[in-house]
């Protein structure tokens, strides 16, 4: 009896034992390891190329005045180390190390910069440009926008891209209801004809087909001119043919050449009815850039077209404040820039 007692408490004890030495076995296992993720990730950019970028992309080179505003519009500025001579909007992006132009930009001023990415936009830079980048390791990603929908979906998709993606969706329902208030207040009224003045000497003006011409609609407003160039030189003939009700400029258009005062004074521009009774608009310059600003230019040209739609609201506020007004060298290097932007390269960037 007492040997069977024996032998069961040993058992017993074995059992126990083992048990205990298999849960601290348990419990020195090695641990799963956890997995790195990648440093890079491919995405495809606006005009359908796949790119190879950085999961966590911290500095930046804009190649374009709206890519530079969009940046700061999304309150990543300290991730921009690098911009154009013509980015000066806001007036914190001229103190940004600058890279040259847009069409010709410095590429080792570029790389010296060493960016984890560098942003174009296919109707100002060249695919040259972007075929260099890639030659030298740098990634470039190309925004191609050609309505205001596809403004605000780019500025959600840069800030998706950049890791921002709540504020780009803030931003872009923000845009979404602003404009949408002023197309609301001009909707019952008749659409006002125009000729948007992109450059006077030549005469340029917008095709259908360009973001401009959309902001028009959404002012209230419709371009005289249809055409399916982006950039169309135009026959003043044709214009005083259209009679359009309103001419619309660029601030640095109307002030570069003192616009609106000479017209008068030129042959064929003086028998405009639009020149006869000063239907003059002068909008920022915010309307040449695909950026956010573009429905701030969209109310600043309703309301010029359509006063009485807005007789009870006073002007938004909702974009920072304007720089100084130019000096006359700062003149000279706005008309520059405008003739820069829509003198469109041959080949622009990816233009596949």
């Amino acid at each position: 009896m007492f040997i069977d007692s024996m032998l069961k408490a040993g058992a017993a004890a074995a059992l126990v034992l083992l048990c205990t030495g298999a849960a601290i076995c348990a419990s020195q296992e090695t641990p799963p390891a956890v997995q790195t993720p990648p440093a890079y990730r491919q995405v495809t950019d606006e005009i359908g190329r796949t790119i190879r970028v950085p999961r966590n992309i911290h500095r930046i080179v804009s190649l374009a005045p709206n890519l530079t505003e969009t940046i700061y519009a999304l309150g990543l500025q300290d991730r921009l180390v690098g911009d154009t001579d013509y980015c000066d909007f806001p007036p914190a992006a001229q103190l940004k190390t600058k890279v040259g132009g847009a069409i010709n930009p410095s590429l080792e001023a570029i790389a010296a910069l060493h960016p984890d990415l560098v942003l174009v936009t296919k109707n100002l830079n060249r695919l040259e440009t972007v075929q260099a980048l890639a030659d030298i390791g740098i990634p470039s990603y190309a925004t191609d926008p050609h309505t205001v929908d596809a403004i605000i979906a780019s500025t959600e998709r840069l800030a998706d891209l950049l890791g921002a993606p709540e504020t780009g969706a803030l931003l872009g329902k923000d845009m979404e209801r602003r404009i949408a208030a002023i197309r609301d207040r001009v909707a019952p009224l008749p659409l006002r004809s125009v000729l948007f003045v992109v450059w006077t000497e030549p005469l340029i003006s917008i095709g259908k087909d360009t973001f401009i011409a959309d902001a028009l609609q959404h002012a209230g407003a419709v371009s005289v001119i249809d055409s399916s160039q982006n950039w169309p030189h135009i026959n003043l003939e044709e214009v005083v043919r259209l009679q359009p009700e309103f001419l619309v400029f660029a601030e640095s258009v109307d002030t570069a050449g003192h616009t609106t005062d000479t017209l008068a004074g030129l042959p064929g521009w003086r028998i405009l009815d639009a020149v006869k009774h000063h239907r003059f608009a002068v909008i920022s310059d915010a309307v040449n850039r695909p950026a956010p600003r573009i429905a701030s230019a969209i109310e600043e040209l309703a309301r010029q077209l359509h006063p009485e739609a807005f007789a009870d609201t006073p002007q938004s506020d909702k974009d920072n404040a304007s720089p100084a007004p130019p000096s006359s060298t700062q003149r000279a290097k706005s008309s520059l820039h405008l003739v820069r932007d829509f003198s469109m390269p041959q080949e622009c960037a990816c233009a596949r």
